[in-house]
């Protein structure tokens, strides 16, 4: 007879979205399961580069320093070159510092940080193993489940032992990737665009590469020969670890006959460095959404919800994203205070920002195909070398979007979201590279750093948060007495900044757990209405004018 467990919540899949499902639950006092078919290795690290955003995330965990000192070299610069190989003919190169020479970015308190994944999941696998409220199981999969209309219950198997489990579970949580199983079963289709192009990624040991070749430090090296960019090369630890991505079209590569090797010496530009090929992974680059993020008691996050090319390194993050806002939100109704619209605001917030972020990391990717005829890249003498300058500025001009993506790491806004309460005000850009920092209804709650030495993005997190820059006291009580009616908790935080108060622009400014704002403005005379709007207690859309 099967062993039954009861839990509020089960995650399938125990990659980094469904560790962080389970830490983000975790930090909100929710329990809950984390199942994973495989022992948790990482054999081909696919994620390389964590934005300041998600670093923000990091840093209210609790591990953004484990992250930060993973041991990607701070002295290593992370410029992008432009090349036919890396001792061949050197077309452009967009000089970027190393992390210790970057200054931390105005509009966060974090830098971004390279951290593949083979040293990533570890961090979020010892983290998440060290809370009491997760019960993480590696080497058990996902049988089946019912969505029996007040819970899920679900068959587990122990791959090792056989054992079966079955497990009763208020919402399942499918972040099981791009296959899901769980996404799968509910028979929700993904839709966009299903084969942008086929690569192979090819992971290689080469402690001498940069010795050998000369070429300096990089970050990745975009390669272009005669028929057009052709790959790319990728550092992954600073040192010895290296991913050449090899770009095919909508046709499927030949594996019995793809010459690994070869492609290498290719991108070198030399046959004698020596090199170990360790894994060869061929993939489809893709741009799809899935139609529906839930159904019924059932939820998909990460790469199980949505698919991008990798270029930009948006993928992972998204997910992220959807994790803090599904966090907070189940924890809520769990807990009781959320209302029953609540859960439905996860779809109608996370959907449209993963196809934002898809359609600009397809964009990214298009802005590495080299513009301008290159099948003379490799002639000689000065025809030669100025149509090599010509591609190479070209190529630097247009991928600049990937490098500099603030307006897609810190930009995103929940624009018509059902539990933000608009004030009216115009939208800023929604740019690739633009970040304008506001506090308008809907947006990340801006960074500033406080008196005290902390960000303000410290007061955000498990609780809903009243900034008070100097309102009327009967305004924030308001807010206080209806908070305190519906169970919702919040806490007031006077903020004595006049440059801070110009930031957030109104003397209330309700922040979500999440850190979003979900409301401005000058009094509380709507107080009870915009407690319930902000909860999901009714659905109602109407905008309160400041």
């Amino acid at each position: 007879m099967a062993q039954e467990i009861t839990t509020p919540v089960l995650i399938v899949g125990g990659g980094p979205v469904g560790l962080t499902m389970a830490i983000d639950l975790a930090y909100n006092g929710i329990d809950c399961m984390l199942i994973e078919k495989t022992d948790g290795y990482i054999d081909h690290p696919k994620i390389g580069t964590i934005v300041t955003r998600t670093m923000e995330f990091f840093r209210r965990w609790g591990f953004a320093e484990q992250v930060r000192t993973s041991g990607f070299p701070d002295d290593y610069k992370l410029s992008i070159v432009f090349c036919t190989a890396l001792t061949g003919h050197q077309l452009e190169r967009d000089d970027y510092p190393s992390t210790a020479e970057s200054p931390i970015p105005e509009g966060t308190p974090h830098k971004r940080q390279r951290c593949p994944q083979m040293w990533l999941n570890p961090i979020l696998q010892r983290f998440a193993g060290a809370q009491p409220a997760i019960d993480l199981r590696f080497e058990h999969a996902l049988e089946s489940f019912t969505d029996t209309g007040k819970g899920v219950t679900a068959t587990v198997r122990n791959v090792k032992t056989g054992k079966v489990l079955t497990v009763n579970a208020r919402y399942l949580i499918g972040c099981d990737g791009a296959t899901s199983t769980v996404r799968s079963e509910l028979g929700i289709p993904m839709l966009g665009k299903p084969k942008i192009n086929y690569s192979i990624g090819i992971l290689f040991r080469c402690p001498d590469l940069l010795e050998m070749t000369q070429i300096g430090d990089f970050e990745r090296c975009i390669l272009v020969g005669p028929e057009g960019t052709w790959g790319n090369l990728t550092v992954i630890d600073g040192s010895k670890l290296w991913r050449l991505t090899v770009f095919g079209n909508e046709e499927r590569f030949d594996l019995q006959n793809f010459d690994s090797g070869g492609w290498i010496k290719r991108a070198l530009g030399r046959d004698d460095i020596p090199f170990e090929v360790i894994t060869v992974v061929p993939w489809r680059r893709t741009e799809l959404v899935a139609e529906h993020y839930r159904k019924g008691n059932v939820f998909i996050a990460g790469d199980a919800a949505h698919t991008m090319s990798p270029t930009g390194g948006m993928g992972v993050n998204t997910g992220f994203g959807d994790v803090v806002d599904l966090g907070w939100k189940m924890a809520a109704t769990l807990k009781g205070w959320g209302g029953e619209h609540l859960l439905e605001s996860y779809e109608a917030e996370r959907r449209p920002i993963a196809v934002r972020n898809a359609a600009f990391s397809t964009h990214n990717f298009r802005t590495w195909n080299a513009p301008l005829d290159t099948s003379d890249i490799n002639a000689p003498g000065e025809e030669g070398d100025k149509l090599r300058t010509a591609i190479g500025r070209a190529l630097k001009e247009n991928t600049r979007s990937d490098w500099q993506s603030w307006g897609i790491q810190l930009g995103y806004r929940y624009e018509n979201s059902p539990i933000c309460v608009p004030d009216g005000t115009p939208p800023t850009p929604d740019e690739y590279t633009t970040y304008v920092p506001t506090a308008r209804p809907g947006h990340r709650a801006p960074h500033a750093w406080l008196s005290d030495g902390r960000s303000i993005l410290d007061l955000y997190g498990r609780d809903f948060v009243l900034l008070d820059f100097g309102a009327d006291s009967k305004a924030a009580g308001a807010f206080v007495t209806a908070a305190g009616k519906a169970g919702i908790p919040l806490r007031v935080e006077a903020i004595d900044d006049a440059k801070i108060a110009e930031l957030y622009e109104q003397p209330l400014v309700l922040v979500r757990p999440d850190g979003h704002v979900a409301w401005r403005g000058k009094d509380g005379s709507d107080a009870a209405w915009i407690i319930d709007v902000v909860r999901g207690a009714t659905a109602s859309k109407q905008a309160l004018t400041a």
